[in-house]
């Protein structure tokens, strides 16, 4: 389980400090809970999240204990560094929307004809009860030929899920290098 500590105080000068220090900061928020500004170390999240099974993950923070899923994070513009992350409580039985991460397997016939594959989309956005939500989607490639791609509505989704993407949208594609 990702430990973590309580922010007392929310400015800018101390967030600076806890970075310098090692530490992620992290917003924790759903709805019908009470916000939480908690900070974690670096690199114990970022261990946390690569090596999770399921989407959602446990994190404790000061005495309080919550099941979460990665929302949103900011990078650092040059360095890529993460600099902020945000939480969102996720609650067993409750159906709500989930961002799920694509990955993209195999080799795409059109990179031999002069190719380059074009990921567009990095996650989608999937509805459905945190049980039955997946940790990724995994997206085949080996047939796309140069000027093909998959779309959102090519996409099977999970058993007692909804893709909630419009179906037009491409996801990933293979296109004629310059």
């Amino acid at each position: 389980m990702l430990e973590g500590i309580i922010r007392e105080s929310i400015g800018k000068s101390d967030a600076k400090k806890l970075r310098r220090d090692g530490y992620l900061i992290a917003n924790i928020y759903a709805k019908g809970v009470d916000n939480v500004h908690g900070a974690f170390k670096k690199g114990d999240f970022i261990r946390a999240v690569r090596n999770k099974d399921k989407l959602d993950f446990p994190v404790k923070v000061g005495d309080k204990e919550f099941n979460v899923v990665v929302q949103e994070y900011q990078l650092h513009p040059v360095t890529g560094d993460i600099l902020h992350v945000d939480l969102r409580v996720a609650k067993k039985g409750e159906v709500s929307d989930y961002l799920v991460p694509i990955e993209t397997v195999g080799v795409p016939k059109g990179i031999k004809n002069k190719g380059v594959l074009v990921i567009t989309k990095r996650r989608i956005r999937v509805r459905g009860k945190i049980e039955d939500i997946p940790a990724k989607i995994v997206l085949d490639v080996s047939d796309l030929d140069k000027n093909e791609s998959i779309l959102i509505r090519d996409i099977e989704p999970p058993k007692n899920c909804k893709l909630m993407d419009k179906p037009h949208v491409s996801v990933c594609g293979v296109i004629k290098a310059r």
